[in-house]
């Protein structure tokens, strides 16, 4: 039996079958004891009186027997010598010492109650004399079918049988129901697995609740929409590598070619040329190569704590000039008494370099580019901003992805392979940090880079 549904329903059905077997047996024994209660509290009274009555005027016990025959409420003659067959009654009379003198049966003929089972009945005394003990009988099948009391016990316990068949009847219906409807998801979920392992990424699956299965349902969804999404990304990515590999290696075949061949003389501008493709190349590999290492976590960091204004005033003495000669403003503003951070500083100038390269490509002579440094919420933050062009709002949430090339004529002028903010990301991740970007369409752009303040 591997189905779950049938295990759960089989399950369901046990449980209700038992609870409700159970509640019947509770509900049998309390009804029995119950009704034995009632009718011992309605003739109990009387019951005593007659009594007492009937031992005033006999001054023994004998014959008492009458008394349950007839019930009445009047001076009863004395009879000698009841045969104990016709004794069998609900109540047992007892003498002061405790022997049974009446009802019982055969179970009780002739015995002496205990004390504790003496205090379970009714002191009996006539005339300030302790006579003897009323004693009710706890026997379970006393109400035989026939008689008023028997038939309605009957009926009552057929009731609570046939409710229990009805109980587990619903249990077995609503349970079946449920295991299918909690199977369902599972079913559906294990089938859109089956594909995505075939590679149909992105197969979706209904949400149908919002309980675990709902959740489990919404997670997988997402995680198939990544799978996808990724390997879209990927294809994009091996497709633009292939392409920034693919230019300069042309270049350079084309002018080796031409030299081997003797159609182009050696000169210094071919040689600058060739030169400039190969460490196009060279970056491009290297590139990959930290990608690579940061997704494997295997990037070698050497971290330590370094102040953010020495990054920042490194990286303005090292862009000073070039921005000077674009005719572009560079102010550095730190705020005083930062706390130290701690990151890999050589990991850290490629970052900000990445960003200042970016930031001197984007912003038009005239502009302003700030470096700032502060404290918050016990971050230390370090941001690039300028008033360039700015980025468009629906490409910010990709701008940090692999390859992705939002001006794709001003990427190729400027021969970028669409990897640097990707790693720009991952070198700030993997030293503890997080890396944000804000930008307005002609307002400029800012990234802000945050640490844990040491």
């Amino acid at each position: 039996m591997r189905s779950l549904a049938v295990k759960l329903t089989l399950a369901f059905m046990l449980v209700g079958l038992t609870g409700a077997a159970l509640v019947a047996f509770l509900i049998r024994r309390s009804t029995q004891r119950e009704f034995d209660r009632f009718v011992i509290n309605q003739n109990q009274q009387a019951l005593i009186a007659n009594l007492t009555r009937y031992y005033r005027a006999n001054g023994s016990w004998d014959g008492v027997e009458v008394v349950f025959r007839q019930g009445q409420d009047v001076e009863l003659p004395r009879i000698p010598e009841p045969r104990w067959e016709s004794r069998r009654s609900l109540f047992i009379i007892a003498g002061a010492d405790g022997a049974v003198l009446f009802g019982g049966g055969q179970r009780y003929f002739g015995k002496t109650l205990t004390p504790a089972e003496l205090k379970k009945g009714v002191l009996l005394e006539v005339d300030g004399r302790k006579a003897g003990w009323l004693i009710f009988t706890p026997t379970l099948d006393r109400w035989r079918p026939g008689t008023p009391e028997g038939d309605f016990l009957l009926r009552l316990i057929r009731a609570i049988y046939w409710s229990v068949l009805a109980a587990s009847g619903i249990a077995l219906v609503f349970g079946g129901v449920l295991a299918y409807t909690l199977t369902r998801s599972l079913r559906e979920l294990t089938t859109a697995t089956r594909a995505l392992a075939r590679g149909e990424l992105g197969r979706q699956v209904a949400v149908r609740s919002r309980d675990e299965l709902g959740e489990l349902a919404t997670s997988f969804n997402q995680m198939s929409s990544e799978l996808e999404r990724s390997n879209e990304l990927r294809r994009k990515m091996t497709a633009d590598i292939a392409h920034d590999l693919r230019t300069p290696l042309s270049v350079i075949m084309g002018y080796t070619e031409a030299l081997s061949e003797g159609k182009l003389e050696a000169n210094p501008e071919i040689f600058r040329v060739m030169h400039t493709e190969t460490r196009h190349l060279n970056h491009l590999v290297e590139d990959l190569k930290t990608l690579s290492l940061a997704d494997a976590r295997e990037l070698p960091l050497n971290l330590q704590l370094a102040s953010p204004g020495d990054l920042l005033s490194r990286l303005a003495s090292a862009y000073r000039v070039q921005a000077g000669e674009e005719e572009i403003t560079l102010n550095v503003d730190i705020a005083p008494d930062l706390p130290e951070i701690e990151v890999d500083v050589e990991r850290m100038a490629q970052v900000l370099d990445n960003l200042m390269s970016n930031a001197l490509r984007y912003t038009p002579k005239g502009g302003q580019i700030v470096l700032s440094a502060d404290q918050s919420g016990g971050q230390v933050r370090l941001s690039v901003a300028d008033n360039g062009a700015g980025i468009p709002a629906g490409e910010l949430p990709f701008i940090f992805e692999r390859s992705f090339r939002g001006d794709q004529a001003r990427q190729e002028k400027y021969g970028e392979t669409g990897l640097g903010l990707a790693i720009a990301k991952s070198l700030v991740e993997a030293q503890g940090g997080t890396i944000s970007v804000e930008s307005k369409p002609g307002e400029g752009t800012k990234f802000t880079i945050r640490f844990p303040a040491h």
